[in-house]
């Protein structure tokens, strides 16, 4: 398959499970939230965001033998760290992700979540503009 038709059935694949996990269980499927939700001791194993999540982690191995992907990153543990942190930092400040914003709010019209997901796209255009043309990384 081509890219474009690879990315067009991720997408829908993405659309449908988040519309299909608001419809069943009424809750919004941004990733951030279901991961605080899985961190919850005392509700890990009687939400469904384990499966969910799960779901997300396995599926990739099913697909990945037939394809030929290599990634190659070019920086070190801690950056990786920081920028974790960073992320998990965002998501609180911006109550939420761009998963759920961006997919699931978007989606329902939500102003607050198209503001977000303005902000979210902004500043990572900015991120990058800064580290290539003003930082000259590559």
């Amino acid at each position: 398959m081509h890219d474009f038709s690879m990315a067009f059935l991720g997408g829908a694949l993405l659309g449908l499970s988040s519309v299909g996990y608001l419809y069943v269980h009424g809750r919004i499927a941004g990733i951030s939230g279901l991961i605080s939700q899985i961190l919850n001791p005392q509700s890990v194993f009687k939400t469904p965001a384990l499966w969910f999540v799960l779901g997300l982690i396995v599926v990739p191995f099913f697909y990945a033998p037939s394809t030929v992907t290599e990634i190659e990153l070019e920086t070190t543990p801690w950056m990786m760290i920081v920028a974790g942190l960073l992320v998990g930092f965002g998501t609180r400040l911006g109550s939420g992700c761009t998963s759920g914003h961006g997919i699931c709010g978007i989606s329902r019209l939500s102003k607050r979540s198209i503001v977000a997901t303005m902000t979210f796209m902004a500043a990572g255009f900015l991120t990058v503009y800064s580290m290539r043309h003003v930082l000259g990384a590559a």
